[in-house]
């Protein structure tokens, strides 16, 4: 089976030959490996080894590491025969201004009655800005609570209401009103909304003309430790210019460890735990802290290009509809302040998205008769920094998006053996759902939404921004009902990984990994893209979802 397949793989690789020729770092690469077109353990380890080695410097965007993933990936997107899926060419530049804070010559400090407060800006404190301004100085800025900073109309809820806060600064707590008081009667109950992500606060001060804003950083309003914060922030930062993202910014943006939000609000004479719990109650009003902000922030700032990577095979009847599956080739590079391993490999996050892309696309290749729809395998940038990169496809999609069936995302993929289980992130959104049941009760799974709705994970990774513009998306992996050692072996392993590997050096490639259930989410997946590329069917989101359009879209 796999001889003559290979042997079809090779006339649709040699009909492309016409194409960039092969980088030699990248052809080099490939030659280490002998791929086949089945999905399969071995290939799928061989990209992420690859892709997560020293040798790709932690895939950062702009640098040496980018230029190693997007030949490795060009490489291996002819060999399997695709076409270019960018108007001819295999990559989508996409602008970014990089912003580098100098974390030695700039200040931060809270003037509280009391003290002066002068946090250190790594260890407790992390501070950047959106302008790409070299200095960014502000002076005695008036320091008040907003709650978790939300405006929410349909919701009756508004943090600012009645409140006027051009040129002071804002704290506000991560995630929905309600998570830390665990009510289930107000926002999204335990389930994230888009108003606790930090994106939306940042967005929503600037859009209320503030000078700056802090975020109260705790473990469990934000998912992660202090130090995934700490590591995110610390090396340079990346944004869309105005000209591709025109929503106000704030002048400076960052975030505060739970110690220093305690000692500010204590010399305010105010108990921070009674404040939060407060916040939580419908009705709310801002506190003035009593305590003015300072910061001088020197940045080094650039203009620059990072590239979305782009393959398509056409679709035989309906070329002008697409399936896309996505995954980010992006991760955080280089711990530049770090001793010992300093290279954020991002094995999990996101080679073996970037591997399971890989894998999917190269069995597409051989599949007959081949699909009806077009099939769009998009590899894209500056996921670490906002969802950047698939924010550009969103806005300049090599097939429109009223014609795009689907996305379906790959972000993380489980690697801890078979479950019980296929997690959909955000079940219930979409009637992509009703595609992916039967598939995973042929594997004998049960489609299951996520064990931690309230970490907002639908919010964290790139078919978000298809889900803006209504292309329903399905963003499933395996869960952590392991079939053999059962829920609490996953939930051990996934508390583990967040703790210890999760934007950290210590995500690395192990050989060590059980990629059977990796195996069975990949081809599941694959088979939901075959099954819509081979139909008339048109997914949406379901009744009185957010999502939804109210237009027909395919029309």
């Amino acid at each position: 089976m796999r001889s003559t397949l290979m042997a079809g793989v090779a006339l649709l690789t040699s009909a492309a030959a016409c194409a960039t020729p092969v980088p030699p770092a990248a052809a080099t690469a490939t030659a280490q490996h002998s791929f086949g077109p089945e999905i399969s353990a071995e290939d799928f380890s061989a990209h992420v080894r690859t892709l997560a080695s020293d040798d790709f410097a932690g895939r950062s965007p702009g640098g040496i590491g980018e230029t190693k993933t997007v030949e490795y990936l060009i490489a291996q997107l002819q060999r399997l025969g695709l076409q270019p899926g960018n108007n001819g060419s295999w990559t989508q530049d996409v602008p970014m201004t990089e912003t580098k804070a100098d974390d030695k010559t700039s200040t931060f400090t809270l003037t509280t009655a009391k003290q002066t407060l002068a946090p250190a800006i790594g260890p407790e404190v992390v501070v950047g800005t959106r302008t790409g301004q070299p200095e960014v100085s502000i002076d005695a800025s008036e320091l008040v609570f907003v709650g978790y900073g939300v405006n929410a109309p349909e919701a009756g809820w508004n943090d600012y209401d009645g409140l006027d806060v051009k040129g002071k600064t804002v704290v506000m707590l991560i995630n929905d009103p309600g998570f830390h008081v665990g009510s289930a009667e107000l926002f999204g109950g335990k389930r994230m909304t888009y108003y606790g992500r930090w994106t939306y606060k940042f967005e929503e001060a600037a859009r209320q003309g503030a000078a700056a804003a802090l975020i109260i950083h705790d473990d469990a309003g934000a998912a992660y430790p202090w130090e995934v914060v700490q590591n995110s922030w610390g090396g340079p930062q990346f944004d869309l210019p105005p000209s591709e993202d025109p929503e106000p910014r704030l002048p400076a943006q960052g975030w505060i460890n739970a110690a220093t939000a305690n000692t500010l609000f204590a010399d305010a004479g105010l108990d921070f735990e009674a404040m939060r719990t407060a916040a939580n109650q419908p009705g709310f009003k801002a506190v003035p802290l009593k305590a003015t902000f300072s910061l001088s922030l020197k940045s080094s700032s650039r203009s620059a290009t990072s590239q979305n990577v782009i393959a398509m095979l056409p679709g035989t009847t309906h070329p002008d509809e697409a399936i896309v599956y996505t995954a980010h080739w992006d991760h955080l590079g280089r711990n530049f302040s770090g001793v010992g391993d300093r290279i954020f490999n991002g094995a999990i996050d996101n080679a073996t998205g970037v591997a399971g892309v890989l894998e999917i696309a190269e069995a597409f290749t051989v599949l007959r008769p081949a699909p009806e729809r077009s099939m769009v395998f998009l590899f894209v940038t500056l996921e670490e920094s906002g969802l950047l990169g698939s924010k550009y496809y969103a806005a300049h999609p090599s097939i429109p998006l009223e014609k795009t069936v689907a996305v379906i995302n790959l972000d993380a993929m489980s690697v801890i053996g078979p479950s019980r289980e296929l997690v959909v992130i955000g079940l219930g959104n979409s009637t992509l759902d009703d595609v992916a049941r039967p598939l995973a009760e042929a594997q004998d799974r049960v489609l299951m939404e996520e064990s931690e709705p309230q970490n907002g994970y639908f919010f964290r990774s790139d078919h978000f921004n298809f889900a803006k513009a209504g292309v329903p998306a399905l963003y499933a992996k395996g869960g952590v009902d392991h079939r053999e050692k059962g829920r609490e072996y996953g939930l051990a392993w996934m508390t583990d990984y967040t703790a210890v590997r999760y934007h950290k050096v210590g995500d690395n490639y192990d050989a060590n990994w059980d990629l059977r259930g990796t195996m069975q989410d990949l081809k599941l997946l694959y088979d939901v893209g075959r099954t819509l590329g081979g139909n008339r069917e048109w997914p949406n989101y379901v009744e009185g979802n957010a999502f939804r359009k109210v237009e027909q879209r395919g029309q």
